[in-house]
Formats: C-alpha cells, sequence, structure tokens
C-alpha cells in the first residue's frame, strides 16, 4: 500500500478533500488519511505516476512533500 507526506492537511475537511481527490483517479482506491502523520495511503490496481497523484492534490491546495 503506497503512502504519501502531504504539506497542509490539518483537519477533517482536508482529509475528505484529500480522500475523494485521490479517489477520482483511476486505478486509486481505499484510501486512508491520517493528519497525525499528514500522510495518505491508498491501494492501486494499477500502476499511477507520482506526478498524476501531485497534481491531483495540488489542483485542492495541498503539496505532496518528496
Amino acid at each position: 500500500m503506497p503512502t504519501i507526506q502531504i504539506k497542509g492537511m490539518r483537519c477533517g475537511h482536508c482529509a475528505a478533500s484529500v480522500t475523494t481527490a485521490l479517489n477520482a483517479i483511476d486505478g486509486i482506491s481505499e484510501v486512508n488519511i491520517s493528519l497525525e502523520k499528514n500522510e495518505a495511503s491508498f491501494t492501486q490496481s494499477k500502476d499511477v505516476p507520482l506526478t498524476t497523484i501531485k497534481s491531483a492534490i495540488a489542483a485542492i491546495g495541498f503539496e505532496v512533500v518528496d
């Protein structure tokens, strides 16, 4: 299960926004958010480029930390 660090998540609304954005990407499902660790983990049914994930997260105002 891949995990990414996300900068800027602070509340349940933030977590819900990130979950929605990641679930909208073809090939990503079962998104789990940890506000305490500022990270998101998810299941991939196919390889999704990190640039696609970063773009989806950036579009809602957050940043994936490398």
